[in-house]
């Protein structure tokens, strides 16, 4: 089984890009994020032409998470628990082929000097108790998304430059660090750990091109995932399109039961 988790900034402005990657590259599961409509305006019948079905959770303008799938998709979660209150839409979680998955797109947190920080943070406490849950259930789990994390220096193209940001603050990776401390696994690194590979480049300053990014995008895995796991990378080719989202795909392959 193949995962992958995007953040197309803007489905609908993406919708060719992602119709045409999905064509190409046949994921079997795919977690997108910062959707930016509501579920009522998500481009089911381009979806669904390329051979997917969605499970949307959407917003007007802004954040909206999906799961994209070849197989059914079933007993959907559409919210973090933990904060009723809390209408972000920001978390998605569902079963496919036996495996756990959620598309997950975590607060920026910028300026961290404002509430939006704490709710990052407030976000990240939420999430740990969460996946304390779901690894309760000793079954394979895929958490993907756009964390909004550098984990730490060497995921970030000028460490010194970025180090008060939201995305590398201390505080910031220690919560990371203490929800993959559960038991979880970071599929590209674990199997790439040589430093300064990227799934995010901001528009400007030509920072594609001279390769000044960010691996800002995870997927993160139970133990019982981890020991399915074949290969894993980051597909590079969508950023280079025009007009393209400023993250790119990263994707796992997660080795059938027996295999």
């Amino acid at each position: 089984m193949r995962i992958a988790t995007w953040n197309v900034n803007s489905v609908k402005a993406r919708i060719g890009h992602l119709a045409m990657w999905l064509k190409k590259v046949q994921p079997d599961v795919v977690l997108l994020q910062e959707l930016k409509c509501v579920a009522d305006e998500f481009p089911r019948l381009e979806i669904e032409a390329a051979g997917y079905r969605a499970e949307i959770v959407g917003q007007k303008a802004y954040n909206g998470v999906a799961i994209l799938a070849r197989e059914k998709i079933e007993d959907p979660l559409r919210a973090l628990p933990g904060d009723k209150a809390d209408e972000q839409a920001r978390y998605v979680e569902a079963t496919v082929g036996g495996v756990r998955v959620a598309s997950i797109y975590l607060p920026n947190g910028n300026p961290v000097d404002s509430d939006k920080y704490k709710y990052k943070l407030a976000w990240m406490e939420r999430l740990h108790a969460h996946v304390q849950t779901l690894l309760a259930s000793e079954r394979p789990i895929v958490l993907g998304g756009d964390y909004n994390i550098a984990p730490t220096d060497d995921d970030v193209y000028d460490p010194e430059g970025w180090k008060d940001d939201a995305l590398c603050r201390p505080p910031s990776r220690a919560a990371f660090r203490k929800i993959v401390h559960l038991g979880l696994t970071d599929a590209f690194r674990v199997l790439h750990p040589q430093p300064h590979q990227y799934s995010y480049w901001d528009y400007v300053q030509n920072r594609f091109a001279r390769d000044c990014g960010l691996r800002i995008d995870h997927l993160l895995l139970s133990p019982q995932a981890a020991d399915r796991l074949a290969a894993a990378g980051i597909d590079r080719e969508p950023r280079a399109l025009d007009k393209a989202s400023d993250h790119t795909p990263v994707w796992c392959e997660i080795r059938n039961r027996g295999a």
